[in-house]
């Protein structure tokens, strides 16, 4: 694989894997014929300066100028088949996001506008989560599928997104229409969404405001999450709202992540959750551990996702919107015999071609579909993907 970064446009840089690389204004040299099977440099922003440090992609037995700009640093060989673009939050306020990208994608964001865009799918992930969580998935994906790139998204309050200052309120609409500028900036059309969970809905509401940048036809895919009421499980089982509350009334900083995960099991909450959420913690300058994402803005997330009614888009589908929704089958989240009978309904009733509602239950499986049974939602997935790929064959782009 061979990393790159969307950076290199607000650094000036233009770049192309295995050609070469010109290098402006940030950095004054150039790196000639490259082999990408050689080692990998990414670019990154230094926090806080609003300044960019130039990675460069090189040989790892040249020598650089002591005077460049830029700082090289040997990283470990990654799967040559996927490129990937890594992107921290930027001072306009976008979205901190990666873009993995199949082998045959030719393709950044600070081309031409005339050169189109590849197929493109954007994954979202749950509350309490970050693009890190569908870091694996994507790529897999995108050495099955070679000429689609993949887009992962830290939503608001969230990861490399939670030091972004955001105006309320924190609702699933306006996570959301972060998402669609996101794409917007990016030149991107989506062709397929993905959400887990928050994120399923924040898939609907993407579709529901905006006939633009998402093309016609997209596919919409819900991962354990339904267009309306949020139902909490039985007895014994994790409850996203009692977790942040919990959290929201510890100590900003603790000396431990295992502290932490001590607590969160004393107070009930399973261990494989405790273990997830330390994972949102970073040693800070005092050397102890603090969150890196918004507990106050993702409380009220949470408490939009509860709320907000998405059954209009499913039983009054946009024509080309194919949407579908998995129910994991031993899902920590309740599906109510309702939700599925207005499903099933919603299926009959989208009768267009290219447009419709699908069920699809996922075996094997609980809440964490992506980690409790990545082969099987890979192969559900990958039907989209194939789909798409012949259809825009057809169309010839």
């Amino acid at each position: 694989m061979a990393a790159a970064s969307n950076f290199v446009a607000l650094c000036g840089c233009q770049m192309r894997i295995g050609a070469s690389i010109k290098v402006r204004d940030s950095c004054s040299s150039s790196v000639d014929s490259l082999n990408p099977k050689r080692r990998i440099r990414v670019l990154s922003r230094r926090e806080g300066k609003g300044q960019f440090d130039q990675l460069c992609i090189n040989n790892s037995k040249r020598k650089l100028s002591k005077n460049m700009r830029c700082l090289c640093t040997d990283m470990a060989l990654i799967n040559q088949r996927v490129k990937q673009e890594h992107a921290l939050s930027k001072p306009t306020g976008l979205l901190g996001y990666e873009l993995v990208q199949g082998n045959l994608v030719q393709w950044n964001s600070f081309m031409d506008k005339s050169v189109p865009d590849p197929p493109t799918c954007v994954l979202l992930h749950g509350i309490l989560g970050s693009r890190k969580n569908w870091g694996s998935f994507a790529k897999r994906l995108a050495e099955e599928f070679p000429l689609w790139q993949f887009l992962l998204v830290d939503l608001r309050c969230h990861g490399d997104s939670a030091s972004i200052k955001k105006s309320g309120p924190h609702t699933v609409s306006s996570a959301a229409l972060d998402v669609l500028k996101l794409v917007g900036q990016l030149r991107l059309t989506p062709r397929v969404l993905v959400g887990h969970s928050f994120g399923g809905k924040v898939a609907l509401s993407m579709v529901e405001q905006a006939a633009k940048p998402l093309a016609r036809p997209v596919r919409v895919w819900v991962l354990d999450a339904t267009p309306g009421k949020v139902r909490a499980g039985g007895d014994g089982e994790d409850h996203p709202g009692e977790l942040i509350s919990f959290l929201r009334n510890m100590p900003d900083q603790v000396p431990s992540k295992q502290e932490v995960v001590d607590s969160l099991v004393h107070q009930g909450f399973s261990l494989e959750v405790a273990r997830w959420v330390v994972t949102n913690m970073r040693r800070n300058a005092q050397q102890s551990f603090s969150w890196i994402f918004d507990l106050n803005g993702i409380a009220d997330m949470y408490d939009s996702y509860e709320k907000t009614n998405l059954w209009k888009i499913v039983e009054n589908v946009p024509r080309g919107v194919h949407i579908n929704f998995l129910k994991a089958e031993r899902s920590l989240h309740r599906w109510a015999l309702e939700d599925l009978q207005r499903i099933h309904a919603a299926e009959e009733l989208a009768s267009d071609e290219g447009a419709g509602v699908q069920m699809h239950v996922l075996e094997d499986a609980g809440h964490w579909v992506h980690a409790d049974n990545p082969d099987g939602l890979f192969r559900i997935l990958s039907s989209t993907f194939r789909i798409e790929t012949t259809l825009r064959g057809i169309r010839g782009g």
